[in-house]
């Protein structure tokens, strides 16, 4: 999970940072991603504050994740927010065969869709953190 957070920080998008991160069946990283808009497209800052206009252009991690793999060579996938409805439908599609994930995403029919397709959907929230040098440092911590 400490590896997908450290993708969602790859993130443009200032509303919603999200990251994935998968893994073969030796257990090895074979990609990370996150959540933006199409390699080579620079959006001007007007196009960020929008969010419900940006949200039909922005891709989301498991999509670009999926970019870095082929059908059948995932066995698990890690992302910081529950797949949307979409993405866990790509997700059956791609034959991975674990879903973890951080951060609840209530709209989601994740639930329903690994369900039917016997693949375990598991929340995560005892991982590893990341703390950044700042908060580190402060008096508070």
């Amino acid at each position: 999970m400490a590896l997908a957070h450290v993708a969602s920080l790859r993130s443009e998008d200032p509303f919603r940072k999200v990251g994935a991160v998968a893994f073969d069946f030796d257990n090895r990283v074979i990609g990370t991603a996150y959540n933006g808009l199409a390699p080579g497209f620079n959006a001007d800052h007007e196009f960020w504050l929008d969010r419900d206009t940006r949200r039909k252009y922005m891709l989301h991690a498991e999509v670009n994740l999926c970019s870095l793999f082929t059908r059948g060579n995932v066995k698990l996938i890690a992302c910081t927010t529950k797949p949307c409805t979409s993405c866990a439908q790509m997700l059956c599609a791609y034959g991975v065969k674990e879903i973890y994930y951080r951060d609840d995403y209530p709209a989601s029919e994740a639930d329903a869709i690994c369900q039917l397709y016997s693949i375990p959907l598991i929340q995560i929230t005892d991982y590893p953190q990341i703390i950044s040098a700042l908060e580190a440092s402060s008096p508070s911590s």
